[in-house]
């Protein structure tokens, strides 16, 4: 079914004007937060009220991840900041000579990670923070699912660090650039997209392996994992290409499924957080909504010229979707109870 003719959710989409190229988007409870290129975070009430707070008053936002309590950016003046849904700031860390922040993650229990070129500092939910020399830049930073354990990707693989503990860090390698990390659900797999066309992964249990999930015509930018774990939804095609995690040996030796098949790349994904249902957002500003059964399809937005989606999150209950826009525009999808 192709978007012009998909059943249309257009109606019941709230515009937002965001003002500013949205690098991600995050709920703070009930309220919504969106983290801007231009360094300001824009807080969004359910009642449709909106405020700006000068996160990076003289810098731009580069990463930005949340927990629902709270948005946690990384900006070009080397700054950590925290913002809280009713605007209040704090500066969790500087890099060392201002360096950028390049990558973020946030553990369940309040803890935050960053990296700054090499550097990854690891602060836990007291305040304390130990170091680690990644063999390259860090790129990307996942905490796992349990424990206190971090993934970092860089160049030549991945590696994982306890930060508490003395054991020294597990190197995951694999040759080329790694970018984003990511864990499954139940921290059997690492994965890490690449700066080729690829996505590569280890698994931890029982035996090491390693899978290569290839075959993109872009840089996967976007990944989401299904609520039950089972699978494993990314960009960088011009359809949303998704994994199967449901066995042991995960992809390996089985094809993906596609869907949402359109004339423009994908480039956001995000599975609903209860039902299997799938949001894809493409570089033309297209929006849908795929039923994972069977791949049906409802539009949420039509495409936009020049308003590629860049930012996309569900609420945690599941009723609203929130996209943003390379152009500064975004919008709020508010499904039927």
């Amino acid at each position: 079914m192709s978007a012009t003719a998909a059943p249309s959710l257009t109606q019941q989409v709230t515009e937002i004007a965001a003002g500013a190229h949205v690098i991600a988007a995050h709920w703070l409870g009930r309220t919504l937060a969106l983290a801007l290129g231009d360094g300001a975070v824009l807080l969004v009430t359910e009642r449709g009220e909106s405020t700006r707070v000068a996160a990076h008053p003289e810098a731009g936002i580069l990463v930005a991840a949340g927990d629902g309590k709270r948005l946690v950016t990384g900006g070009d003046d080397g700054r950590v900041v925290a913002v809280k849904a009713d605007g209040a700031l704090e500066t969790l860390a500087t890099a060392k000579g201002g360096a950028w922040i390049d990558a973020l993650a946030l553990h369940a229990d309040g803890g935050v990670a960053y990296a700054a070129g090499k550097r990854v500092v690891a602060r836990d939910a007291k305040g304390r923070e130990k170091t680690f020399e990644a063999p390259s830049t860090a790129r990307g930073l996942a905490f796992a699912p349990k424990g206190y354990r971090l993934a970092v990707s860089h160049y030549g693989g991945a590696t994982l660090w306890y930060p508490n503990l003395d054991t020294p860090p597990e190197a995951l390698t694999w040759k080329g650039s790694h970018i984003d990390v990511t864990w499954s659900t139940d921290g059997r797999f690492v994965i890490t997209t690449m700066q080729e066309n690829a996505l590569h992964g280890w698994r931890l249990q029982p035996d090491r392996g390693h899978m290569r999930m290839t075959g993109y015509p872009a840089k996967v930018r976007s990944y989401a994992w299904s609520s039950d774990g089972d699978w494993l939804a990314t960009s960088g095609a011009e359809a949303v290409i998704v994994w199967p995690f449901d066995s042991k040996e995960g992809p390996t030796g089985k094809a993906p499924r596609e869907c949402g098949v359109r004339p423009a790349r994908v480039s956001r994904v995000a599975f609903h957080p209860k039902a299997p249902v799938l949001a894809a957002g493409y570089e033309d500003g297209c929006v849908l909504l795929i039923r994972f059964t069977d791949a049906s399809e409802l539009l949420v937005r039509p495409a936009v010229r020049g308003s590629a989606v860049t930012a996309m999150s569900w609420h945690a209950g599941g009723e609203h979707l929130a996209f943003g826009c390379a152009d500064g525009q975004a919008g709020l999808l508010s499904l039927p109870r």
